[in-house]
């Protein structure tokens, strides 16, 4: 009788994208609702190393509430209206694009207020995470370690562009070049 051949680990790769109809669901762009008096538009495109926009990706958000708290609350995927959980999700559309209504976080701990973005898309093996933080939060830059980790010219693919007020809310823009010229700094995430 012959030895069995020794497993081999297949390697990774992807099977997608299935994230337009699978993952997506009601209400999850909308941390709070748009009429929230303190609501804010967070959006941005994805683009890939051509600076082509990706059209099939999906983006999870994880943030801290105004207070710099961090939400611990059931009901992420059932939005009740009032109840903010810190998470959303949100399909690009055709044209790469992504909106989130959310709060603006506040400074959890030392670190500066960020929102942390996770991408999956085609192509992407294993997601990316990455962190949006907010220009008028620059004092607070100086002390927050990821940003003093990273080299300084490319602290700037981190930094939210303010686009005032938009629609009754104030709009922040945060593009996210997958690879290529300019790409975003991608984290590692350590759970």
């Amino acid at each position: 009788m012959s030895e069995p051949t020794p497993a081999l680990q297949t390697p990774s790769q992807t099977v997608g994208p299935f994230y337009g109809y699978a993952l997506p669901y009601a209400g999850g762009p909308e941390l709070v609702p748009g009429h929230h008096p303190r609501a804010i538009r967070f959006h941005g495109t994805v683009t890939d190393g051509a600076g082509e926009p990706i059209l099939d990706a999906l983006l999870e958000i994880w943030q801290a509430d105004e207070n710099g708290a961090l939400m611990r609350e059931l009901g992420s995927l059932d939005r009740d209206g009032f109840t903010f959980t810190g998470f959303g999700r949100c399909a690009t559309t055709i044209a790469g694009h992504y909106t989130f209504t959310t709060l603006k976080p506040g400074a959890a701990g030392a670190a500066a207020p960020y929102i942390l973005v996770t991408v999956f898309a085609r192509g992407v093996t294993h997601h990316l995470f990455t962190r949006a933080y907010f220009a008028e939060d620059a004092a607070l830059h100086a002390s927050d370690a990821v940003l003093r980790s990273l080299p300084a010219d490319r602290r700037d693919t981190l930094i939210c562009v303010s686009e005032g007020v938009v629609g009754g809310s104030d709009s922040y823009r945060f593009d996210i070049r997958v690879q290529g010229e300019n790409e975003t700094v991608f984290l590692d995430f350590d759970a």
